[in-house]
């Protein structure tokens, strides 16, 4: 049973179990007939030879009310494409698989290039980026959710719930955000965004006083979920990020294009399973250690474009407060989880924000020395005004590949 506490400046849908879910399915069948919806899967080959994949097929093939599902397929040669359209042609629903490693798409992958169009890096953000972009070309839907390929614990209910704000024809939101508990196995997981995110932004907001772009982030209560829903127009004009950053991203250019009043979160799951990174001491550029760098500096920018200004010192007391804050959050999560019988290793928990703090140091000195540097993709309508025919050849090319 979920609280019913309004807290922080976007409306947050709880969890209260009072609805059946065939009640709600048939309600967003009937919603379908004036917001058809749709679903993206960003999904990597490997994903497809997991055991979380082929669970969240067997969900989706009862799912009564989407017009559209598009996966976007990264890392697969020609015969992966082949295998991955077999794996998925099981879903009863129309969908279409972006082969982004084919040559159609690595063609006009290449055309964005030559104009500074492209996304930089490889990875989730470029893959969701184009499967939005062929969304927007295909016209099927109004309501669009999101969310991985890698969840272990996934039920459709999670789809229904992620996507019923957006989908309602009576409600006025335009972007939804997936919560849920990250409790599986015995454990308290979700290190990045307990450990990091959420002190992180205590931190700033001691350091800098009250900032709203703050406490908006703040008012999240799963900032790095990701799963989230939104209108299909929305897509039209926001830029994401290519890195780790991407969920940050999302969040901050959804506040800067609409009212609070327009966005909201919503409890999708009581239990929320997935693969889980390694903290990578030795390597900053792989896994939460990259993570943290990326997201760290991913809201450096922001607070620098509303004014706030960084120097070495304020990245030292910022590093410092959020030290701080960070220790005394171990201690309440480790005596949540000794109350709720689960396990949390405090020597583990202490080694990550000994790394997270170091690396918040590293992205704002990285900060300073490239204030220009762009990671954001292009917003599609930027795109469409340097490319008029960009969507067609993108549908196209997926079709053909599909065909």
């Amino acid at each position: 049973m979920g609280d019913f506490y309004q807290n922080g400046i976007i409306t947050n849908f709880h969890n209260l179990k009072t609805r059946d879910l065939d009640e709600l399915e048939k309600e967003l069948c009937f919603f379908s007939k004036q917001r058809p919806m749709s679903l993206v899967l960003p999904s990597l080959f490997s994903e497809l030879e997991g055991p979380a994949l082929s669970g969240i097929i067997s969900e989706l093939k009862q799912v009564p009310y989407l017009s559209e599902i598009v996966i976007g397929l990264d890392r697969a040669d020609e015969q992966q494409f082949h295998h991955a359209r077999e794996y998925f042609n099981e879903l009863p629903q129309h969908h279409r698989i972006l082969w982004n490693d084919g040559p159609r798409l690595r063609a006009l992958d290449n055309l964005l290039k030559e104009k500074d169009l492209a996304p930089t890096e490889m990875g989730k953000g470029r893959n969701v980026w184009y499967c939005y972009g062929y969304v927007l070309a295909s016209g099927k839907a109004s309501s669009v959710a999101l969310h991985d390929c890698d969840i272990t614990t996934y039920q459709r209910e999670m789809l229904a719930r992620l996507i019923y704000p957006v989908a309602n024809p009576n409600f006025s939101y335009e972007f939804c955000k997936g919560y849920y508990s990250r409790v599986s196995d015995g454990r308290l997981h979700g290190r990045v965004s307990r450990l990091l995110v959420t002190p992180l932004l205590r931190a700033m907001k001691k350091v800098f006083g009250p900032v709203e772009y703050l406490e908006y982030l703040d008012s999240y209560r799963y900032p790095l979920s990701g799963e989230f829903s939104m209108r299909a127009d929305v897509f039209n004009d926001i830029r994401i990020p290519s890195d780790w950053g991407l969920e940050i991203g999302v969040l901050s250019e959804v506040k800067r294009n609409y009212s609070t009043n327009r966005l909201c979160q919503v409890d999708i799951a009581d239990h929320y399973d997935h693969k889980h990174q390694p903290l990578s001491h030795e390597n900053d550029q792989e896994g939460l250690s990259k993570m943290c760098s990326d997201i760290s500096k991913a809201l450096f920018r922001k607070l620098a474009t509303n004014g706030i200004v960084f120097n070495k010192e304020t990245f030292r007391t910022i590093k410092a407060t959020y030290y701080r804050i960070a220790l005394d959050f171990i201690e309440t999560y480790y005596n949540d989880a000794i109350m709720n019988g689960l396990y949390v290793d405090r020597h583990t928990e202490e080694q990550a924000v000994e790394l997270f703090s170091q690396n918040i140091m590293k992205a704002g000195i990285h900060f300073l020395e490239k204030p220009m540097e762009t990671p954001f993709i292009p917003s599609w309508n930027r795109v469409v005004s340097a490319i008029p025919d960009i969507l067609e050849r993108i549908y196209d090319a997926v079709e053909t590949d599909n065909a």
